[in-house]
């Protein structure tokens, strides 16, 4: 790894003092130096555009029968503590504890007869669209590091792929998303899980100072790489580590006192704790996204919360529902407000749905038979709910609606067509990435 000498802060966990070195690597990225992983991106190539994805993982299963498919007139055992309220999406009704997102259910879309779970805790399944069985047997990438591997960055000091999920007990929930077969190069940035912030940040080394160490890096030819990550214009690369680090870009939108104190307000601050196993009702996080895609990238991802709710169903979702709620609606209502709202597609949604029938202590248990997903933004037609399920909330009734079908609407949106482009896959073999699956019909 590189390092470069700089100013006083800290000491790292080896006895190595911050006095000492300033470092310029280990992003969070499997180990990889900052100058080895943009040197195996660059194998990439990049396309120009601006559309992005921000995802919010609900870490765990959201009861999507007291979210968005209530059943009012179902038996009390099923139909639980909550009421629906009407939206201003036409014959559109969701939770209560939503009132700022029935304000504007106009700009989402609903998803109720969302199908092609497991009952697992993972990511994988909202990150690719693939079980973590499928994944495991093709070793498929995330969403994010398909977009980092076909689009490339927007700017050469921001990373195309972003994860802001903080560290859990339960890891499988704070997990990236894997960049499978593309490789290690197509990893997130994560800056909330080790050093990286520190490492992004110059401290008190100047710009001048680091100007000089450039004669240095060019003496610097140690970086030997395996065949595979080749590539002959070393120093193109590392100019562009240098650049990220010169620039500042991602760690500015990382730093929300440099945002509107009334917007920040807007979106709420959430719960800063992590719930539980899982992670913290963490607002601030939302905005970060939005931060992050005004700065250029193109996939953000966010583990929200805990909603594995098998006891104290309604009462954790009294308390946490309206954070959710208020956190999601700013941000749609912010992406309409600066104009980003074609481009920029939202996806809020979990692991799999919970049980019709509410178990002896108040909760609901694990139900890969059926979720919900809530969508808006990225040009799509809104202000509808696709799908329905049966009158206990068990099953798909109309229009089942596969994770792998929403997974390719936003790739669509993204600008890439699953239905007719491929990916380099195992020895360049070229792959489609979700055979069988096509977006949804109705958001197009």
């Amino acid at each position: 790894m590189l390092t470069i000498q700089g100013g006083p802060a800290g000491r790292f966990c080896d006895g190595l003092s911050r006095r000492d070195f300033l470092k310029i690597g280990a992003l969070g990225m499997g180990g990889m130096s900052l100058v080895d992983l943009l040197g195996a991106e660059a194998l990439a190539g990049t396309k120009s555009s601006h559309k992005a994805v921000i995802m919010v993982f609900l870490c765990g299963g959201p009861p999507h029968q007291d979210m968005f498919d209530l059943k009012p007139d179902a038996p009390a055992e099923i139909r639980g503590e909550f009421k629906p309220i009407p939206t201003n999406g036409p014959g559109v009704q969701i939770c209560e504890l939503m009132p700022r997102l029935a304000k504007m259910m106009d700009k989402c879309a609903v998803v109720r007869s969302l199908v092609g779970a497991r009952d697992e805790h993972a990511t994988h399944l909202c990150y690719s669209g693939y079980t973590t069985f499928e994944y495991r047997a093709g070793n498929w990438p995330s969403l994010g590091s398909v977009a980092s591997k076909m689009l490339g960055p927007t700017d050469p000091t921001v990373p195309p792929f972003c994860n802001l999920s903080v560290r859990m007990d339960f890891s499988g929930w704070a997990h990236p998303g894997e960049p499978g077969f593309l490789g290690v190069a197509h990893k997130p940035l994560q800056p909330h899980q080790g050093q990286v912030a520190d490492d992004l940040t110059l401290r008190t080394i100047t710009l001048d100072r680091l100007q000089d160490r450039r004669k240095l890096l060019g003496r610097m030819n140690q970086f030997q790489r395996a065949a595979d990550g080749m590539i002959e214009s070393s120093g193109e690369v590392t100019q562009r580590a240098l650049d990220l680090l010169a620039s500042n870009r991602v760690l500015q939108a990382l730093d929300l006192d440099r945002e509107d104190p009334k917007l920040r307000e807007r979106y709420g601050r959430g719960n800063l704790k992590n719930v539980d196993d899982g992670g913290p009702m963490w607002n601030d996080g939302i905005l970060m996204a939005r931060r992050l895609v005004e700065a250029g990238v193109r996939v953000v991802t966010i583990g929200y919360g805990r909603w594995d709710y098998h006891g104290a169903n309604f009462s954790q979702c009294r308390e946490r529902l309206p954070m959710l709620d208020q956190g999601v609606s700013a941000l749609i209502e912010d992406l309409h407000q600066r104009g980003m709202d074609k481009d920029v597609s939202v996806v809020v949604w979990g692991d799999f749905g919970r049980t019709p029938r509410i178990n002896n202590t108040a909760g609901r248990d694990h139900w890969p038979a059926v979720s919900c997903a809530l969508l808006a933004g990225g040009g799509m037609r809104t202000g509808q709910v696709i799908g329905s399920t049966t009158a206990d909330g068990g099953y798909a009734d109309e229009r089942p609606v596969h994770y792998k079908d929403v997974m390719a609407t936003l790739y669509r949106n993204l600008g890439f067509d699953t239905t007719e482009q491929t990916v380099p896959g195992p020895s360049d073999r070229p792959m489609y990435l979700l055979q069988g699956h096509q977006p949804v019909a109705e958001l197009i």
